[in-house]
């Protein structure tokens, strides 16, 4: 068996065309079509898949060191795929600890088939754990009726990974985590997606209505709030928030990387040398430098530690906290670099300014600075977070 590297995933031939064409698919609001032809021809998208499976194998350091060097030319392109590929390392992560309950994920995504993730929703600011879309327990399966937003790879997807709520017992509400196929009755996918950044994921909204997913495409029923968390779910948070935090940090290094070639050549008649020499310039990239070195460490440490099985007790913390971090650095070093970049910051024709854009997305991913604050204060507290009311 020929072993696939991860420069095998990615060539530099792949990444120069694929940063050729992000501006294009801002431009154009479309999808990045040509580029998932060709992730997919890679491996890429196979890439934390087990190796007997297909896959490269990857564990979660790996990947999101593939997901930087992706989102410095391409964000949106990473951002998306990594919606497929958190299903996929998660599948497998579960395997290995002993819970085969979505072999069916790494059965299917051998094949090719493409997941995405369907669990934004209007109203509720606890995704995964509560759902404002209702699931009604019927023969054979469930159906499912709401309203899903924020659906990367709408134009792709074979199944949709989401979650609904039962609550045919009020005293007990339970969460069902479920794949719907691309085959399926009773849902439309709404062509809503015309936004600030990112706007290649082409993110459509999905509307539910009594959509049937039948048992076998069943994941996992469980309490809602944090007193049904598991595995599943923290397993959920590594790999999807910290991709989350990876394409950001990689779309901030591009800025960083930008910043420091252009200032050599920027020259003002009021100075004597170009802009490289004034010192609130030297000063504002020190800073930048010193916040993406912090953002790179805390994102590797927790990678690593989830990579080895690091028996954390506080892995929640652990990794919501890395991924606000590691986006507030990303965000901090964007808007220094557009500050540096000036005027010309405000031209379509100027990378910086699609940068800019892109990575005000991030602030939007769960958990966000409120989410993230709540979580981590109450679980260092000891304070119960399915406690109500929820503010006391």
């Amino acid at each position: 068996m020929t072993t696939v590297t991860t420069t095998d995933l990615l060539t530099d031939d792949m990444l120069a065309r694929f940063d050729q064409r992000a501006p294009v698919y801002d431009r154009e609001n479309r999808f990045f079509d040509e580029d998932f032809e060709e992730l997919k021809a890679s491996g890429y998208t196979r890439c934390a898949l087990p190796v007997e499976a297909g896959g490269s194998g990857l564990a979660l350091d790996e990947y999101t060191q593939l997901v930087r060097r992706l989102a410095y030319v391409a964000p949106a392109t990473a951002l998306a795929t990594n919606m497929h590929c958190y299903w996929t390392g998660l599948a497998t992560d579960m395997r290995k600890m002993g819970d085969d309950s979505l072999q069916f994920v790494i059965d299917r995504a051998a094949e090719g088939k493409i997941f995405c993730a369907l669990h934004g929703e209007p109203g509720n600011d606890l995704p995964l754990l509560l759902s404002t879309t209702g699931a009604e327990r019927v023969e054979g399966g469930w159906q499912m009726s709401g309203h899903k937003i924020f659906g990367s790879l709408s134009p792709v997807w074979d199944y949709g990974g989401l979650h609904a709520m039962d609550t045919s017992d009020p005293e007990h509400p339970q969460i069902v985590h479920a794949f719907l196929p691309r085959e399926a009755r009773g849902y439309q996918i709404m062509d809503t997606w015309d936004t600030l950044g990112m706007r290649a994921t082409q993110s459509q909204d999905t509307i539910l209505e009594k959509a049937f997913v039948p048992d076998e495409l069943v994941a996992l029923v469980c309490p809602a709030g944090f007193a049904g968390a598991g595995l599943f779910q923290v397993g959920i948070f590594a790999w999807a928030l910290m991709g989350f935090a990876a394409t950001y940090l990689g779309a901030a290094k591009r800025a960083f990387d930008l910043t420091v070639e252009n200032l050599p050549r920027r020259t003002s008649i009021a100075i004597g040398g170009t802009l490289a020499n004034h010192p609130e310039f030297q000063h504002t990239v020190a800073d930048m430098r010193i916040a993406y070195d912090a953002a790179e460490a805390m994102l590797e440490r927790t990678c690593a530690d989830w990579a080895a099985g690091v028996d954390h007790a506080d892995w929640p913390v652990r990794l919501v906290g890395t991924r606000k971090f590691v986006i507030d650095q990303a965000f901090a070093i964007v808007d220094n670099a557009m500050d540096l970049t000036g005027g010309a910051g405000a031209f379509k024709r100027n990378r910086m300014e699609q940068i800019f854009r892109d990575v005000r997305m991030g602030r939007f991913h769960p958990g966000n600075t409120m989410l993230a604050h709540e979580l981590i204060g109450k679980l260092c507290l000891g304070i119960d977070p399915d406690a109500s009311p929820r503010w006391a």
